[in-house]
Protein backbone atom coordinates (compact mmCIF):
# COMPACT_ATOMS: atom_id res chain seq x y z
CA UNK A 1 0.00 0.00 0.00
CA UNK A 2 2.76 2.32 0.87
CA UNK A 3 4.47 1.49 -2.41
CA UNK A 4 1.33 2.31 -4.33
CA UNK A 5 0.96 5.68 -2.57
CA UNK A 6 4.58 6.44 -3.18
CA UNK A 7 4.22 5.64 -6.88
CA UNK A 8 1.16 7.88 -7.16
CA UNK A 9 2.96 10.67 -5.39
CA UNK A 10 5.93 10.44 -7.72
CA UNK A 11 3.60 10.39 -10.75
CA UNK A 12 1.78 13.47 -9.51
CA UNK A 13 4.97 15.39 -8.95
CA UNK A 14 6.19 14.60 -12.41
CA UNK A 15 2.86 15.58 -13.88
CA UNK A 16 2.85 18.93 -12.07
CA UNK A 17 6.38 19.63 -13.15
CA UNK A 18 5.45 19.04 -16.79
CA UNK A 19 2.34 21.26 -16.49
CA UNK A 20 4.21 24.17 -14.92
CA UNK A 21 6.69 24.16 -17.76
CA UNK A 22 3.95 24.32 -20.34
CA UNK A 23 2.23 27.13 -18.43
CA UNK A 24 5.40 29.16 -18.40
CA UNK A 25 5.79 28.72 -22.14
CA UNK A 26 2.14 29.73 -22.66
CA UNK A 27 2.52 32.81 -20.44
CA UNK A 28 5.69 33.80 -22.22
CA UNK A 29 4.00 33.51 -25.59
CA UNK A 30 0.98 35.55 -24.38
CA UNK A 31 3.25 38.18 -22.83
CA UNK A 32 5.12 38.54 -26.09
CA UNK A 33 1.86 38.96 -27.98
CA UNK A 34 0.58 41.55 -25.50
CA UNK A 35 3.81 43.45 -25.63
CA UNK A 36 3.60 43.55 -29.40
CA UNK A 37 0.02 44.82 -29.13
CA UNK A 38 1.14 47.46 -26.65
CA UNK A 39 3.87 48.71 -28.92
CA UNK A 40 1.47 48.82 -31.81
CA UNK A 41 -1.15 50.70 -29.76
CA UNK A 42 1.47 53.12 -28.42
CA UNK A 43 2.57 53.90 -31.93
CA UNK A 44 -1.04 54.28 -33.05
CA UNK A 45 -1.77 56.61 -30.12
CA UNK A 46 1.25 58.71 -30.96
CA UNK A 47 0.12 58.95 -34.55
CA UNK A 48 -3.42 59.89 -33.45
CA UNK A 49 -2.11 62.58 -31.08
CA UNK A 50 -0.01 64.06 -33.80
CA UNK A 51 -2.89 63.98 -36.27
CA UNK A 52 -5.30 65.42 -33.67
CA UNK A 53 -2.89 68.19 -32.80
CA UNK A 54 -2.65 69.16 -36.46
CA UNK A 55 -6.44 69.05 -36.81
CA UNK A 56 -6.91 71.22 -33.69
CA UNK A 57 -4.42 73.77 -35.00
CA UNK A 58 -6.21 73.89 -38.33
CA UNK A 59 -9.60 74.10 -36.57
CA UNK A 60 -8.37 77.00 -34.39
CA UNK A 61 -7.21 78.85 -37.45
CA UNK A 62 -10.57 78.21 -39.15
CA UNK A 63 -12.43 79.28 -35.97
CA UNK A 64 -10.43 82.50 -35.75
CA UNK A 65 -11.25 83.27 -39.37
CA UNK A 66 -14.92 82.52 -38.77
CA UNK A 67 -14.96 84.68 -35.62
CA UNK A 68 -13.51 87.61 -37.54
CA UNK A 69 -16.13 87.10 -40.22
CA UNK A 70 -18.90 86.97 -37.56
CA UNK A 71 -17.63 90.19 -35.95
CA UNK A 72 -17.58 91.90 -39.32
CA UNK A 73 -21.08 90.64 -40.08
CA UNK A 74 -22.29 91.84 -36.63
CA UNK A 75 -20.75 95.27 -37.21
CA UNK A 76 -22.39 95.46 -40.62
CA UNK A 77 -25.71 94.29 -39.11
CA UNK A 78 -25.58 97.00 -36.38
CA UNK A 79 -24.73 99.61 -38.98
CA UNK A 80 -27.62 98.49 -41.13
CA UNK A 81 -29.94 98.51 -38.09
CA UNK A 82 -28.86 102.09 -37.27
CA UNK A 83 -29.46 103.14 -40.84
CA UNK A 84 -32.83 101.40 -40.82
CA UNK A 85 -33.76 103.14 -37.54
CA UNK A 86 -32.78 106.53 -38.95
CA UNK A 87 -34.73 105.74 -42.08
CA UNK A 88 -37.80 104.90 -39.96
CA UNK A 89 -37.33 108.12 -38.01
CA UNK A 90 -37.04 110.16 -41.16
CA UNK A 91 -40.11 108.45 -42.55
CA UNK A 92 -42.02 109.20 -39.33
CA UNK A 93 -40.90 112.83 -39.39
CA UNK A 94 -41.93 113.12 -43.01
CA UNK A 95 -45.29 111.52 -42.18
CA UNK A 96 -45.80 113.86 -39.23
CA UNK A 97 -44.82 116.88 -41.29
CA UNK A 98 -47.16 115.76 -44.02
CA UNK A 99 -50.01 115.34 -41.53
CA UNK A 100 -49.21 118.73 -40.00
CA UNK A 101 -49.20 120.39 -43.41
CA UNK A 102 -52.45 118.65 -44.26
CA UNK A 103 -54.09 119.78 -41.00
CA UNK A 104 -52.81 123.34 -41.39
CA UNK A 105 -54.03 123.48 -44.97
CA UNK A 106 -57.45 122.02 -44.14
CA UNK A 107 -57.94 124.24 -41.07
CA UNK A 108 -56.83 127.31 -42.98
CA UNK A 109 -59.21 126.53 -45.82
CA UNK A 110 -62.06 125.95 -43.34
CA UNK A 111 -61.24 129.23 -41.54
CA UNK A 112 -61.19 131.25 -44.74
CA UNK A 113 -64.37 129.72 -46.18
CA UNK A 114 -66.86 131.72 -43.99
CA UNK A 115 -65.28 134.91 -45.38
CA UNK A 116 -65.98 133.87 -48.98
CA UNK A 117 -62.47 132.60 -49.71
CA UNK A 118 -62.62 129.09 -51.16
CA UNK A 119 -59.20 127.40 -51.35
CA UNK A 120 -58.86 123.90 -52.82
CA UNK A 121 -56.15 121.89 -51.07
CA UNK A 122 -54.16 119.58 -53.38
CA UNK A 123 -52.80 116.58 -51.38
CA UNK A 124 -50.00 116.19 -53.92
CA UNK A 125 -48.89 119.82 -53.83
CA UNK A 126 -49.14 121.22 -50.32
CA UNK A 127 -46.56 123.91 -51.01
CA UNK A 128 -48.59 125.60 -53.71
CA UNK A 129 -51.76 125.21 -51.63
CA UNK A 130 -50.12 126.87 -48.63
CA UNK A 131 -48.79 129.68 -50.78
CA UNK A 132 -52.33 130.30 -52.04
CA UNK A 133 -53.68 130.17 -48.48
CA UNK A 134 -51.07 132.65 -47.21
CA UNK A 135 -51.78 135.02 -50.09
CA UNK A 136 -55.54 134.88 -49.56
CA UNK A 137 -55.20 135.17 -45.77
CA UNK A 138 -52.91 138.19 -46.05
CA UNK A 139 -55.40 139.92 -48.38
CA UNK A 140 -58.25 139.06 -45.99
CA UNK A 141 -56.33 140.40 -42.97
CA UNK A 142 -55.73 143.68 -44.76
CA UNK A 143 -59.39 143.87 -45.64
CA UNK A 144 -60.64 143.02 -42.14
CA UNK A 145 -58.20 145.37 -40.41
CA UNK A 146 -59.56 148.39 -42.25
CA UNK A 147 -62.62 150.56 -41.60
CA UNK A 148 -65.16 149.83 -44.32
CA UNK A 149 -68.76 150.87 -45.02
CA UNK A 150 -71.27 148.46 -46.49
CA UNK A 151 -75.00 147.95 -46.80
CA UNK A 152 -76.69 145.86 -44.15
CA UNK A 153 -79.39 145.68 -41.51
CA UNK A 154 -79.72 145.55 -37.72
CA UNK A 155 -82.39 144.99 -35.06
CA UNK A 156 -83.72 147.60 -32.66
CA UNK A 157 -85.26 147.09 -29.23
CA UNK A 158 -88.80 146.42 -30.50
CA UNK A 159 -87.44 143.55 -32.66
CA UNK A 160 -87.87 145.25 -36.03
CA UNK A 161 -85.10 145.06 -38.61
CA UNK A 162 -83.81 148.30 -40.15
CA UNK A 163 -81.73 148.69 -43.29
CA UNK A 164 -78.73 150.95 -42.77
CA UNK A 165 -75.13 151.62 -43.58
CA UNK A 166 -72.92 149.30 -41.53
CA UNK A 167 -69.48 150.59 -40.57
CA UNK A 168 -67.11 147.68 -39.90
CA UNK A 169 -64.02 148.31 -37.77
CA UNK A 170 -61.90 145.32 -38.68
CA UNK A 171 -63.66 142.22 -37.45
CA UNK A 172 -64.13 143.31 -33.84
CA UNK A 173 -66.68 146.15 -33.89
CA UNK A 174 -69.58 147.40 -35.96
CA UNK A 175 -71.66 150.58 -36.19
CA UNK A 176 -74.97 151.37 -37.88
CA UNK A 177 -76.06 154.66 -39.45
CA UNK A 178 -79.71 155.18 -40.39
CA UNK A 179 -82.35 157.90 -40.28
CA UNK A 180 -84.15 156.33 -37.33
CA UNK A 181 -81.25 155.10 -35.19
CA UNK A 182 -77.46 155.12 -35.19
CA UNK A 183 -74.88 153.70 -32.87
CA UNK A 184 -72.73 150.72 -32.05
CA UNK A 185 -73.91 147.20 -32.78
CA UNK A 186 -73.61 143.99 -30.76
CA UNK A 187 -74.00 140.40 -32.03
CA UNK A 188 -77.58 139.08 -31.98
CA UNK A 189 -76.67 135.54 -33.08
CA UNK A 190 -76.45 133.84 -36.49
CA UNK A 191 -74.34 136.70 -37.86
CA UNK A 192 -77.04 139.31 -37.13
CA UNK A 193 -76.55 142.49 -35.10
CA UNK A 194 -78.66 144.63 -32.79
CA UNK A 195 -78.30 148.21 -31.57
CA UNK A 196 -76.25 148.68 -28.41
CA UNK A 197 -77.76 150.82 -25.67
CA UNK A 198 -75.23 153.65 -25.99
CA UNK A 199 -76.58 156.78 -27.78
CA UNK A 200 -73.20 158.51 -27.66
CA UNK A 201 -71.80 155.83 -30.00
CA UNK A 202 -73.75 157.43 -32.88
CA UNK A 203 -71.21 160.26 -33.12
CA UNK A 204 -68.42 157.70 -33.37
CA UNK A 205 -70.29 155.89 -36.17
CA UNK A 206 -70.77 159.10 -38.18
CA UNK A 207 -67.12 160.09 -37.72
CA UNK A 208 -65.82 156.69 -38.79
CA UNK A 209 -68.07 156.58 -41.88
CA UNK A 210 -66.87 160.04 -42.89
CA UNK A 211 -63.24 159.14 -42.29
CA UNK A 212 -62.78 161.87 -39.67
CA UNK A 213 -61.34 161.61 -36.18
CA UNK A 214 -63.83 161.66 -33.31
CA UNK A 215 -63.09 163.30 -29.96
CA UNK A 216 -63.81 160.03 -28.18
CA UNK A 217 -64.52 156.54 -29.50
CA UNK A 218 -67.36 154.52 -27.99
CA UNK A 219 -66.87 150.95 -29.13
CA UNK A 220 -68.30 147.55 -28.25
CA UNK A 221 -65.66 144.92 -29.04
CA UNK A 222 -66.96 141.41 -29.72
CA UNK A 223 -65.11 138.16 -30.35
CA UNK A 224 -67.63 136.15 -32.34
CA UNK A 225 -70.41 137.67 -34.43
CA UNK A 226 -72.39 134.40 -34.34
CA UNK A 227 -72.75 134.34 -30.55
CA UNK A 228 -75.51 136.52 -29.13
CA UNK A 229 -74.64 139.14 -26.54
CA UNK A 230 -77.40 139.47 -23.97
CA UNK A 231 -78.51 142.96 -22.99
CA UNK A 232 -77.16 144.10 -19.66
CA UNK A 233 -80.01 144.35 -17.16
CA UNK A 234 -79.85 146.08 -13.84
CA UNK A 235 -80.52 143.68 -10.99
CA UNK A 236 -82.96 144.71 -8.29
CA UNK A 237 -82.85 143.59 -4.68
CA UNK A 238 -85.57 141.03 -5.43
CA UNK A 239 -83.50 139.62 -8.31
CA UNK A 240 -80.48 139.25 -6.04
CA UNK A 241 -82.54 137.45 -3.39
CA UNK A 242 -84.14 135.23 -6.03
CA UNK A 243 -80.69 134.20 -7.26
CA UNK A 244 -80.00 132.93 -3.74
CA UNK A 245 -82.94 130.51 -3.92
CA UNK A 246 -85.06 129.44 -0.96
CA UNK A 247 -82.18 129.82 1.48
CA UNK A 248 -81.77 133.45 0.42
CA UNK A 249 -85.42 134.20 1.21
CA UNK A 250 -85.12 132.37 4.56
CA UNK A 251 -82.12 134.54 5.47
CA UNK A 252 -83.95 137.73 4.50
CA UNK A 253 -87.04 136.64 6.49
CA UNK A 254 -84.88 136.08 9.57
CA UNK A 255 -83.26 139.46 8.96
CA UNK A 256 -86.68 141.15 8.77
CA UNK A 257 -87.75 139.46 12.01
CA UNK A 258 -84.51 140.52 13.69
CA UNK A 259 -84.93 144.16 12.55
CA UNK A 260 -88.53 144.17 13.82
CA UNK A 261 -87.38 142.85 17.21
CA UNK A 262 -84.61 145.44 17.30
CA UNK A 263 -87.11 148.22 16.68
CA UNK A 264 -89.46 146.93 19.40
CA UNK A 265 -86.60 146.60 21.85
CA UNK A 266 -85.43 150.13 21.05
CA UNK A 267 -88.89 151.44 21.99
CA UNK A 268 -88.90 149.41 25.23
CA UNK A 269 -85.45 150.60 26.27
CA UNK A 270 -86.12 154.16 25.15
CA UNK A 271 -89.15 154.38 27.42
CA UNK A 272 -87.29 152.81 30.31
CA UNK A 273 -84.27 155.08 30.01
CA UNK A 274 -86.35 158.25 29.79
CA UNK A 275 -88.43 157.50 32.88
CA UNK A 276 -85.60 156.39 35.16
CA UNK A 277 -84.13 159.76 36.12
CA UNK A 278 -87.47 161.64 36.12
CA UNK A 279 -89.33 159.09 38.26
CA UNK A 280 -86.47 158.79 40.72
CA UNK A 281 -86.34 162.59 41.17
CA UNK A 282 -90.12 162.93 41.58
CA UNK A 283 -90.36 159.98 43.96
CA UNK A 284 -87.52 161.39 46.10
CA UNK A 285 -89.26 164.79 46.35
CA UNK A 286 -92.56 163.18 47.42
CA UNK A 287 -90.69 160.97 49.88
CA UNK A 288 -88.80 163.82 51.51
CA UNK A 289 -91.80 166.17 51.68
CA UNK A 290 -94.76 163.87 52.32
CA UNK A 291 -93.26 160.61 53.56
CA UNK A 292 -93.55 157.03 52.36
CA UNK A 293 -97.32 156.98 52.01
CA UNK A 294 -97.43 160.00 49.75
CA UNK A 295 -94.51 158.69 47.68
CA UNK A 296 -96.17 155.28 47.28
CA UNK A 297 -99.46 156.94 46.37
CA UNK A 298 -97.60 158.97 43.74
CA UNK A 299 -95.84 155.89 42.32
CA UNK A 300 -98.98 153.77 42.32
CA UNK A 301 -100.16 155.25 39.04
CA UNK A 302 -96.76 154.87 37.40
CA UNK A 303 -95.91 151.84 35.27
CA UNK A 304 -92.73 150.36 33.97
CA UNK A 305 -89.61 148.65 35.25
CA UNK A 306 -88.18 151.77 36.91
CA UNK A 307 -91.48 152.48 38.71
CA UNK A 308 -91.64 148.92 40.08
CA UNK A 309 -88.05 149.03 41.35
CA UNK A 310 -88.60 152.44 43.05
CA UNK A 311 -91.91 151.31 44.64
CA UNK A 312 -90.18 148.21 46.00
CA UNK A 313 -87.39 150.42 47.37
CA UNK A 314 -89.75 152.93 49.06
CA UNK A 315 -91.92 150.16 50.50
CA UNK A 316 -88.94 148.65 52.34
CA UNK A 317 -87.11 151.83 53.49
CA UNK A 318 -87.67 151.02 57.17
CA UNK A 319 -85.74 147.75 56.95
CA UNK A 320 -82.01 147.28 57.47
CA UNK A 321 -79.77 148.63 54.71
CA UNK A 322 -78.37 145.25 53.69
CA UNK A 323 -81.88 143.87 53.48
CA UNK A 324 -83.01 146.84 51.41
CA UNK A 325 -80.08 146.43 48.99
CA UNK A 326 -80.93 142.76 48.57
CA UNK A 327 -84.55 143.70 47.83
CA UNK A 328 -83.39 146.28 45.26
CA UNK A 329 -81.10 143.72 43.60
CA UNK A 330 -83.93 141.18 43.52
CA UNK A 331 -86.31 143.74 41.98
CA UNK A 332 -83.76 144.71 39.31
CA UNK A 333 -83.10 141.05 38.62
CA UNK A 334 -86.82 140.51 38.25
CA UNK A 335 -87.00 143.37 35.75
CA UNK A 336 -83.99 142.08 33.76
CA UNK A 337 -86.27 139.68 31.89
CA UNK A 338 -88.33 142.59 30.55
CA UNK A 339 -85.30 144.76 29.76
CA UNK A 340 -83.55 141.87 27.98
CA UNK A 341 -86.67 141.02 26.00
CA UNK A 342 -85.89 139.79 22.43
CA UNK A 343 -82.13 140.21 23.05
CA UNK A 344 -81.31 136.51 22.88
CA UNK A 345 -83.49 136.04 19.78
CA UNK A 346 -81.67 138.88 18.00
CA UNK A 347 -78.27 137.36 18.79
CA UNK A 348 -79.46 133.91 17.68
CA UNK A 349 -80.50 135.37 14.31
CA UNK A 350 -77.08 137.04 14.03
CA UNK A 351 -75.40 133.65 14.62
CA UNK A 352 -77.71 131.60 12.38
CA UNK A 353 -77.66 133.93 9.34
CA UNK A 354 -74.01 133.26 8.30
CA UNK A 355 -74.54 129.53 8.92
CA UNK A 356 -77.49 129.59 6.53
CA UNK A 357 -75.25 131.46 4.08
CA UNK A 358 -72.69 128.69 4.39
CA UNK A 359 -75.43 126.11 3.85
CA UNK A 360 -76.42 127.95 0.67
CA UNK A 361 -72.79 127.96 -0.45
CA UNK A 362 -72.49 124.20 0.01
CA UNK A 363 -75.85 123.63 -1.71
CA UNK A 364 -74.85 125.82 -4.65
CA UNK A 365 -71.50 124.08 -5.07
CA UNK A 366 -73.19 120.67 -5.01
CA UNK A 367 -75.63 121.85 -7.69
CA UNK A 368 -72.73 123.22 -9.76
CA UNK A 369 -70.79 119.94 -9.60
CA UNK A 370 -73.93 117.98 -10.51
CA UNK A 371 -74.31 120.14 -13.62
CA UNK A 372 -70.61 119.70 -14.46
CA UNK A 373 -70.98 115.94 -14.10
CA UNK A 374 -74.00 115.87 -16.41
CA UNK A 375 -73.20 118.54 -19.01
CA UNK A 376 -69.49 119.34 -18.57
CA UNK A 377 -68.02 122.83 -18.47
CA UNK A 378 -68.69 123.86 -22.06
CA UNK A 379 -71.46 126.37 -21.30
CA UNK A 380 -70.80 128.72 -18.35
CA UNK A 381 -74.48 129.75 -18.27
CA UNK A 382 -75.41 126.30 -16.99
CA UNK A 383 -73.15 126.83 -13.99
CA UNK A 384 -74.43 130.32 -13.13
CA UNK A 385 -77.41 129.08 -11.09
CA UNK A 386 -75.37 127.03 -8.63
CA UNK A 387 -72.67 129.70 -8.40
CA UNK A 388 -75.31 132.38 -7.68
CA UNK A 389 -76.70 130.31 -4.81
CA UNK A 390 -73.19 129.67 -3.51
CA UNK A 391 -72.15 133.34 -3.50
CA UNK A 392 -75.40 135.24 -2.93
CA UNK A 393 -76.47 133.25 0.14
CA UNK A 394 -73.13 133.92 1.80
CA UNK A 395 -73.47 137.60 0.95
CA UNK A 396 -77.03 137.77 2.30
CA UNK A 397 -76.03 135.91 5.46
CA UNK A 398 -73.26 138.41 6.18
CA UNK A 399 -75.49 141.38 5.29
CA UNK A 400 -78.02 140.20 7.88
CA UNK A 401 -75.56 138.97 10.52
CA UNK A 402 -73.23 141.99 10.74
CA UNK A 403 -75.79 144.76 11.52
CA UNK A 404 -78.00 142.48 13.64
CA UNK A 405 -75.02 141.38 15.74
CA UNK A 406 -73.86 144.96 16.18
CA UNK A 407 -77.34 146.24 17.09
CA UNK A 408 -77.94 143.30 19.42
CA UNK A 409 -74.75 144.01 21.35
CA UNK A 410 -75.47 147.76 21.47
CA UNK A 411 -78.97 147.15 22.81
CA UNK A 412 -77.58 144.69 25.34
CA UNK A 413 -75.17 147.33 26.60
CA UNK A 414 -77.99 149.88 26.70
CA UNK A 415 -80.09 147.52 28.85
CA UNK A 416 -77.18 147.03 31.25
CA UNK A 417 -76.79 150.82 31.60
CA UNK A 418 -80.51 151.15 32.40
CA UNK A 419 -80.16 148.50 35.11
CA UNK A 420 -77.19 150.35 36.54
CA UNK A 421 -79.19 153.61 36.43
CA UNK A 422 -82.13 151.97 38.27
CA UNK A 423 -79.79 150.59 40.92
CA UNK A 424 -78.10 153.97 41.28
CA UNK A 425 -81.49 155.75 41.63
CA UNK A 426 -82.71 153.26 44.22
CA UNK A 427 -79.53 153.59 46.29
CA UNK A 428 -79.74 157.41 46.01
CA UNK A 429 -83.29 157.33 47.39
CA UNK A 430 -82.15 155.07 50.27
CA UNK A 431 -79.22 157.36 51.10
CA UNK A 432 -81.28 160.56 51.02
CA UNK A 433 -84.03 158.98 53.11
CA UNK A 434 -81.52 157.78 55.75
CA UNK A 435 -79.97 161.24 55.97
CA UNK A 436 -83.33 162.83 56.84
CA UNK A 437 -84.78 160.08 58.99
Amino acid sequence: MKKIVLVLLIASLSLFAATESELERAYAKEFAYLKAQKNMLTKRLSELKSSQSKNITIAKKDLSVLQNKVLKRNAQSEKLEDELFRTHQNAQVISDDTSLLENVAMQSAATLKPYGVDVQVDPNAYQSSLETIFTQANALIKKLSSVRVQKGSFYVKDGSEIDAQIVKVGNIASYAISDSASGALVPAGAGKFKLWNAPEAGETAVALSAGTQANSIHMFIYENANKEIADATEKTVIDVINSGGIIGWVIMALGAVAILLVILRVFFLLGASKSTGVLAKQALEKLLTGGKDEALAFMKAKKGSTARVIKSTIRNLDREREHIEDIVSEAILHESGRLDRFGSVILVVAAVAPLLGLLGTVTGMIATFDIITEFGTGDPKLLSGGISIALVTTELGLIVAIPVLMLGNLLGGWAERIKDSMEHSALHIINEYNKQY
